[in-house]
């Protein structure tokens, strides 16, 4: 396997049975994975452990609700790695036990770039640490679409696409958190479950949330933004021009007063701003190659769209720990371990 490539697993069957086939083939890395997720929380914030446990156990019982059988998948997991169902449900809430979010992130969607049909991308800017537990997942579920995901072993679905068509981002949204209920995660797996963006959107309405996040979509029906708050799913479309930019901050008219309540996350206005210049001054149809570029921008660095590490006292350790590049008609996912401008994209399959 290349250095620059992730490990492949492919899993298939019944909820149980993929979860025990994901801790058989990833056992090192989910238990890796479990050994250090507090310990990396706490590089942020110090969140003793019985307060976080308690967090997981507290979210058992809502995940039940929403999806008994994602739940499954985890008691299969656990009964092959190892783990407690407990220390893989903490793995699904580390991000309800900051204030402030735990990554920062730049991401687009767009329509049929240079014959390719529709696309999703990011950089994903996080913790490196995180690398060693980072895999590329197949999932074929009996009776659900087909799933790949670019994710650290033992979370239950992370940035992907899916065999309907749908390819899905992600980016931290600083908005009202409460502590427990349905971990943002699952209602992602939700989502993989569809095959519209209108099925998409009730996916995550019907969980009860328990923080806010951004969704940023590829769909059958074109791109989309998901402001997903604890009320509501507040949806932004391209308006025609075949294009939606995210980065940290609301942009939702009905959601723009959490922008002067929430720190910004690492300038995330100047990356928004950043992003969209690019793709305004890029020749159209979009091609694969310019949107490798346009990750591998270093205007503002450090906390630039290829993000670096810096002198920040509680961020400067984040990084574009990978970027990401997903054709969702084409079912390919194109994939920069670490820094887009210094390593080169690996492509994985889902077909």
């Amino acid at each position: 396997m290349s250095g620059t490539r992730y490990r492949e697993i492919e899993v298939t069957g019944s909820p149980f049975e993929m979860g025990r086939q994901i801790g058989e083939a990833a056992r090192e890395e989910v238990r890796g994975f479990a050994d250090i997720a507090l310990e990396r929380v706490n590089k942020s914030v110090s969140v003793p452990v019985e307060r976080a446990m308690g967090v997981a156990r507290d979210c058992i019982p809502y995940v039940e609700r929403y999806a008994p059988h994602m739940l499954d998948e985890m008691r299969g997991t656990s009964e092959s790695s190892g783990v407690s169902l407990d220390d893989l449900m903490m793995l699904q809430i580390r991000n309800q036990l900051q204030a402030e979010a735990d990554s920062g992130c730049t991401s687009f969607s767009l329509t049929a770039p240079a014959g390719h049909g529709n696309i999703v991308g990011q950089n994903w800017d996080n913790d490196p640490g995180l690398n060693p537990y980072t895999i590329v997942l197949t999932r074929r579920p009996e009776g659900k679409p087909a799933i790949l995901n670019i994710t650290q072993a033992g979370i239950i679905a992370y940035i992907g696409l899916n065999s309907e068509g749908i390819g899905l981002c992600l980016n931290t949204l600083p908005a009202p958190s409460r502590p427990v209920g349905v971990p943002h995660y699952f209602t992602v797996r939700g989502i993989y479950e569809t095959a519209t963006m209108e099925d998409a959107v009730q996916a995550v309405r019907g969980a009860r949330r328990a923080i806010p996040a951004n969704i940023i979509l590829s769909t059958p029906q074109g791109p989309a933004d998901l402001e997903v708050t604890l009320e509501n799913v507040h949806v932004i479309r391209d308006d025609g021009v075949g294009l939606v930019t995210h980065t940290n901050h609301c942009e939702h008219p009905e959601l723009a007063h959490n922008n002067d309540v929430f720190p910004e996350l690492i300038q995330s206005g100047g990356r928004k701003i950043r992003i969209q210049k690019l793709f305004n001054e890029m020749e159209r149809p979009f091609a694969i190659e310019s949107l490798k570029a346009a990750l591998s921008d270093h205007e503002d660095h450090p906390t630039s769209i290829c993000r670096h590490p810096n002198d920040h006292p509680t961020t400067g350790y984040w990084a574009t720990t990978f970027s990401v590049i997903i054709e969702t008609d084409a079912g390919r996912m194109h994939v920069s371990k670490n820094n887009p401008c210094q390593n080169p994209y690996e492509t994985y399959l889902l077909n």
